[in-house]
């Protein structure tokens, strides 16, 4: 469901909040074309209005080097961008401020999914099955198709992580949509997801990180890869990489913003993180990526032809999945163990 409350305006959030801005406020992304956008739409912006210089840096997701500075007491990082699951699972691990609880960020009407305890969603985006176009005759039309060598042969590259990759195991394996996790939580369901794995193995080359799956794509070295969309949609717009998207089954996450225990700049890292969920700028970031907002009205800012292009459009979401990341939170560790013993084997 979506959350009901009524959307604040600016000037509500000022009396809530008041204007609390840093000489300097670190923002963290994934790098790549999402914070190339995220810097165009939210960032620049943001630095020009307040005055407020904006450092950026990038991580993948690494907890540990998160889990240090919280440690050490020595937090350089103020707002950061996390997926679902590593959301969740820093949240858990009390690395993370809550944002959840605050009365503001309740007030915010966001779409299903969009708002955790410690994270709030500023953009949603998609792993899709992307290939090469000119490798078959009748492209995948469904992200399970990957698991198909027979029809579609040739090297296949998925994320070196068991999130995404056992759900789209179990998907191609005949689970719905709306049982993945609770098959999942079962040692049986696990089992029957690396078993679907087996059965292609021989054939996966593994990407580590966001930018790998279309470069592994335009050299020729695998014919098909799970990616996130917005990569696909950059190097096709901007490199001439005419590769081709198969959204049925998408996987479905977003990109959210927290605050470290310990930030320096906390307040302000808030007042930066609320810009980006007014209607009109968190509109913005599908001007430069193909992610779309989390604010239900946003939509009304986006034109038609990038609305059909996005991971939320209606003919792009048949049999989509949405991220879980409380059930990652809760089995992360044990499934990366048995993920890298199986991946060792």
């Amino acid at each position: 469901m979506k959350m009901k409350t009524a959307l604040l305006s600016a000037s509500a959030i000022a009396l809530l909040t008041g204007p609390v801005f840093a000489q300097e406020l670190t923002v963290v992304s994934w790098g790549g074309a999402l914070q190339e956008a995220q810097t165009k739409a939210f960032m620049k912006p943001y630095a020009e209005t307040t005055g407020t210089k904006i450092v950026q840096d990038t991580w993948s997701g690494e907890l540990a080097k998160l889990r240090a500075m919280v440690d050490s007491g020595n937090v350089v990082w103020d707002a950061v961008d996390v997926d679902p699951q590593t959301g969740a699972i820093a949240c858990e691990q009390g690395l993370l401020e809550p944002i959840g609880s605050e009365e503001v960020f309740q007030a915010l009407d966001l779409v299903e999914g969009a708002l955790l305890d410690c994270a709030v969603g500023t953009s949603t985006y998609a792993t899709i099955l992307a290939f090469k176009k000119d490798a078959f005759a009748d492209g995948p039309k469904s992200l399970v198709d990957i698991f198909d060598t027979a029809r579609f042969p040739g090297k296949r590259s998925f994320r070196k992580s068991p999130v995404d990759t056992l759900e789209a195991a179990l998907l191609a394996d005949g689970v719905a949509p709306t049982e993945i996790y609770s098959v999942l939580s079962t040692p049986e369901g696990v089992d029957r997801a690396f078993a679907k794995l087996d059965t292609i193995k021989d054939d996966i080359v593994w990407w580590e990180a966001g930018a790998q799956p279309a470069q592994l794509l335009m050299s020729g070295e695998v014919a098909m890869a799970l990616a996130w969309n917005g990569r696909i949609a950059d190097v096709n717009a901007n490199e001439n990489a005419d590769l081709g998207i198969a959204w049925s089954n998408q996987i479905r996450g977003f990109d959210m913003w927290t605050i470290p225990v310990g930030a320096k700049n906390g307040d302000a890292a808030r007042d930066f993180i609320l810009t980006t969920l007014q209607p009109a700028t968190n509109a913005e970031i599908s001007k430069y990526i193909a992610y779309g907002p989390t604010v239900v009205a946003a939509a009304d800012s986006i034109d038609a032809e990038t609305l059909e292009n996005l991971p939320s459009a209606p003919q792009n979401s048949e049999g989509a999945l949405a991220q879980d990341g409380a059930f990652w939170a809760k089995n992360g560790d044990a499934l990366n163990a048995k993920f890298s013993a199986w991946i060792a084997r």
